[in-house]
């Protein structure tokens, strides 16, 4: 039996899907929470044929197939983030997002992007909202195997109501703007959800709560009614097609279940009748927390304010609690990373949902992982297809030096990383050539606040506060 050695971040001779491939030796974490095992894989064509015993006397008879030594390595689940945004391009502002971005050129990016998910061990991304609707386009090139990337479900435009989203009064009172439309309306909203559904969306997602500069109330506002909202989940559920819901406050997340959402995102600031509510409905929840816990915790190194690091920090602290209790009541807990900001870049940061859940929430690294494969399939639409190292699933998985039952971090750790299959391939981790920014892709700025007083030498440049309504 012979092993394989491999370059750090280069993956071995990619083998053809419909190969045989026997895994031996490794540490098997097999998604489902359950203590890892030290038990063979056997790949054949995109699917596992079998694990432990039973792969050895499988793989006894095929002398010639190809075998992996993972001695000292953890096999496991291919990594589902369930909240990317794959088109943003790592954006340092709404600004930017709405008013710097082009079509044509956000798609080829995001085909870029996509693989560089890929080769950080994310084999499922859901990107429930995108530019221009790009999130459709990619996800149907992938699978036709014309760009390589990661299984992706996908959403098109958010939807808001005049009120707005995330974004304050850059969101116009009707029509679109970078990544969501505006509904005003009965018939509005049934022919939009009618119309992402027909253009081939997989989830509709509803911008449920926003940011609306100086309103009273702590944390953001809830934009839409819930006869409004019972619209949306009764016209996609009468096609087949699920929806989520951006929820920041507990009115928004009763008024969600109530309505019948099939998800709900972050999930904040929960009070006890939300948590009854989503606790007896068993509505899935998907925190988010990663842009909030980077800020909280490097936000220093890039110049955030501290008044926002402290505010992010208070959100977290603030919502594990009610988010523990709900996950111990049965409700399953998601994980999403929010990739696609300057704060959550592609193919860092998607491990960091699973260590603040294991930090935060008091979640096991083996449960966060679970969060983060087995439960995550949900996201994919792909339920006892992915997510888990079993006989007959998708061969989606990672082989890694170390184990990350004992320390979740190591799935950050991109030179530990050292197979990723996708449906049975060994995709090929040799990283792309370094790219620049194409003109007038970002934002440019003066600089600092240039005061008399800076300009005489007498106190520091002064750079304007992190806005507080930016996410």
């Amino acid at each position: 039996m012979t092993g394989e050695s491999t370059t750090p971040g280069q993956a071995a001779a990619p083998a053809a899907t419909g190969a045989a491939t026997l895994i031996v030796n490794g540490r098997v974490i097999d998604g489902t929470g359950a203590p890892a095992r030290v038990q063979s894989v056997l790949i054949e064509g995109e699917r596992i044929a079998a694990v432990g015993s039973s792969a050895d006397a499988a793989a006894a008879a095929r002398p010639n197939l190809r075998r992996i030594d993972a001695q000292g390595r953890t096999v496991m689940p291919g990594l589902i983030d369930g909240h990317t945004h794959i088109s943003f391009d790592e954006v340092n502002s709404n600004d930017e997002l709405f008013f710097h971005r082009r079509h044509g050129l956000a798609a080829i990016i995001a085909a870029r992007n996509a693989r560089k998910v890929l080769q950080a061990g994310v084999t499922g991304i859901m990107d429930a909202d995108s530019l221009f609707e790009i999130g459709i386009d990619l996800r149907d090139a992938i699978e036709a195997g014309v760009v390589e990337g990661p299984r992706i479900s996908s959403g098109a435009y958010a939807l808001w109501t005049s009120v707005g989203g995330t974004a304050g009064r850059l969101i116009p009172d009707s029509g679109i703007r970078g990544y969501g439309i505006v509904v005003s309306g009965t018939q509005e909203i049934v022919a939009e959800v009618r119309r992402q559904i027909k253009n081939g969306a997989d989830w509709v997602k509803v911008h449920v709560t926003g940011v609306v500069p100086r309103h009273p109330l702590r944390g953001e506002v809830k934009s839409w009614t819930f006869d409004e909202l019972k619209l949306v989940c009764d016209t996609a559920h009468e096609l087949g097609i699920p929806v989520l819901g951006h929820c920041r406050g507990a009115n928004s997340i009763i008024d969600c279940v109530r309505a019948g959402m099939d998800l709900i995102l972050h999930a904040t600031l929960m009070d006890e009748a939300a948590l009854d509510v989503v606790v007896a409905a068993k509505t899935p929840i998907m925190p988010v927390f990663t842009f909030q816990a980077n800020l909280m915790d490097y936000g220093a190194a890039i110049g955030a304010d501290p008044v926002v690091r402290e505010m992010f920090r208070r959100e977290i602290s603030d919502s594990a609690k009610m988010l523990k209790r709900a996950y111990d009541a049965g409700v399953p807990l998601l994980c999403g990373s929010e990739s696609g900001f300057s704060i959550t870049p592609y193919g860092d940061w998607h491990y960091r949902e699973m260590e603040v859940f294991v930090r935060a929430l008091g979640l096991t690294p083996l449960q966060a992982i679970q969060c983060a494969t087995q439960a995550n399939a949900f996201a994919l639409r792909l339920g006892g297809r992915v997510g888990e190292v079993a006989p007959g699933m998708l061969a989606d998985l990672l082989v890694i030096d170390g184990d990350p039952s004992q320390d979740i971090a190591l799935l950050g750790d991109r030179q530990r990383l050292k197979h990723v299959f996708l449906a049975g391939r060994d995709v090929d981790l040799t990283p792309a050539p370094p790219r620049r920014d194409p003109p007038g892709w970002r934002v440019s700025t003066y600089g600092g606040r240039l005061t008399a007083a800076v300009a005489r030498g007498g106190a520091p440049p002064q750079a304007d506060p992190t806005p507080t309504d930016e996410p």
